[in-house]
């Protein structure tokens, strides 16, 4: 399970981690400035919410019967892929022309769906995969990863 601990405070779900972390910490820029927040807000928790259960249930190899779809939280999966695949088309970052903490989680899920097959490697999903993997924070980040991996690796 995902958690931080800042203080004593425990924050868990990635969602809420990276909203928690832009808010807490202001001076990162990745917080929604006023005219951001509410595409921040509801892209962050539409991938927590219907992209992620749209895209482990059709890797599951389960898809919701049509005279359900209204029973679930998203539909379809083609209908989650074309909404995020136009929300990812509109502007260079989820939010409009400034990276911050949403992009950070959609292109996560972005990412690795691109990776893993769970999502289709549609045009828009490259380009904006392509922008954000390209930020020095993210090569910074990766590297971080890659060297806690192989300490970890080297103790078994």
């Amino acid at each position: 399970v995902p958690a931080l601990r800042h203080g004593n405070d425990i924050v868990t779900e990635v969602a809420a981690i990276c909203a928690y972390l832009a808010t807490t910490f202001p001076e990162s820029g990745l917080a929604p400035h006023p005219d951001e927040r509410a595409d921040f807000y509801r892209w962050l928790f539409f991938t927590s919410g219907p992209v992620e259960a749209a895209l482990s249930n059709h890797a599951l190899g389960y898809e919701v019967p049509a005279d359900k779809q209204g029973m679930v939280g998203y539909g379809n999966y083609d209908t989650v892929v074309n909404t995020l695949e136009n929300a990812v088309s509109r502007h260079p970052y989820i939010t409009g022309s400034r990276f911050n903490a949403a992009d950070v989680y959609v292109g996560s899920h972005i990412g690795w769906g691109l990776r893993f097959g769970t999502l289709p490697a549609k045009p828009a999903f490259k380009a904006y995969w392509d922008r954000l993997k390209d930020r020095p924070a993210m090569k910074r980040a990766n590297e971080l990863d890659d060297a806690a991996a192989a300490a970890a690796a080297s103790k078994h």
